[in-house]
C-alpha cells in the first residue's frame, strides 16, 4: 500500500450541517471554532488540531471520531462500551467528506479514558492484540506506546487526542518514526496534541483553533513553538517575568 493522497485518503474534508443548528448559544455550538466555522481539508497523511486549553480540541477530535462511528471513549470501530456518557452531540451536525477507499484498520485514542479501553480490551480478551502484556501492568507510557506499536497495523484511519499525555520526550521522537512508518503503509492522522515535537512532523497540515476560530499555521508560527524556544533560549529572561 502506497502513502495516501487526495484522492485515496479516508476523510477530506469537515464542514457543519449549519441547516441543523438553531442556536449557537450552548455548548458546543458556542466555542469560536464552531460559530465560525469554514470547511476546512485534511492532509491525506497527517493533520494536526492546536490550540490553548478550553479552544475546544478534544470537543472537535471527540466530534469527527464519533461522527465516523467510533466509539465516544475510544477504540476500535468495533469498540461499543460505556463508562461515563459525557460526550457533547457535536457530531450531529458535522459533515465528513469520506474518500472512495475505506481503511482496513483505525483507532481512537483518547488519552483521558486510555484507562477505560484497557479495562474493555482485557474484559474482551484482545490483549495480544496489544504485545500480550496486561496493559494495566505496564506504565502510563509503556501502555501507550504497546497501542501504538502493537494494535495499529497500517492502512488505518487513527485519531488521537493528545497522546503524547504520558510519553517522555524520547518517546514523543520514536512516536514520530512509527506515524512515519504508518504514513507510508497507507495510513491517514487526525492528531490533537500540545507537542511541538508531535507536530513537526514534515508536510503535516497544522489547524490552530483561536478566539476567533481555526486557521492553518506552521510549526514555527505557533506559540508552543515560541514558547518552548524562549524557554530553552533565555529561560533567565523568562523567569524573571514569570516570577517578579
Amino acid at each position: 500500500m502506497a502513502v495516501l493522497n487526495q484522492h485515496s485518503q479516508y476523510v477530506r474534508s469537515i464542514d457543519l450541517k449549519r441547516e441543523h443548528i438553531t442556536s449557537y448559544r450552548q455548548f458546543p455550538m458556542n466555542l469560536p471554532v464552531i460559530r465560525n466555522f469554514q470547511e476546512v481539508s485534511l492532509h491525506p497523511n497527517v493533520t494536526y488540531i492546536i490550540g490553548e486549553n478550553g479552544r475546544g480540541k478534544s470537543t472537535l477530535l471527540e466530534g469527527i471520531a464519533i461522527a465516523l462511528g467510533f466509539n465516544p471513549e475510544g477504540g476500535t470501530l468495533n469498540f461499543n462500551f460505556s463508562t461515563y456518557n459525557s460526550h457533547s452531540n457535536l457530531d450531529e451536525y458535522l459533515k465528513l467528506v469520506k474518500g472512495g477507499r475505506r481503511p482496513k484498520d483505525s483507532f481512537f485514542f483518547r488519552a483521558e479514558t486510555f484507562y477505560n479501553v484497557a479495562t474493555n480490551i482485557e474484559e474482551i480478551g484482545a490483549i495480544h492484540s496489544y504485545g500480550g502484556t496486561s496493559l494495566h501492568k505496564q506504565s502510563h507510557g509503556e501502555s501507550f506506546f504497546a497501542a501504538f506499536t502493537e494494535r495499529f497495523q497500517g492502512e488505518g484511519l487513527y485519531i488521537l487526542d493528545e497522546p503524547e499525555a504520558a510519553l517522555s520526550p524520547l518517546r514523543q521522537m520514536s512516536m514520530l518514526a512509527r506515524i512515519h512508518d504508518l504514513v507510508q503503509q497507507g495510513s491517514q492522522f487526525i492528531i490533537s496534541t500540545h507537542s511541538p515535537i508531535l507536530m513537526a512532523f514534515p508536510r503535516a497540515k497544522i489547524l490552530e483553533l483561536t478566539e476567533e476560530g481555526m486557521e492553518e499555521t506552521t510549526l514555527e508560527a505557533t506559540s508552543h513553538y515560541s514558547i518552548m524556544k524562549q524557554f530553552f533560549e533565555d529561560k533567565d529572561r523568562l523567569f524573571h517575568h514569570l516570577f517578579q
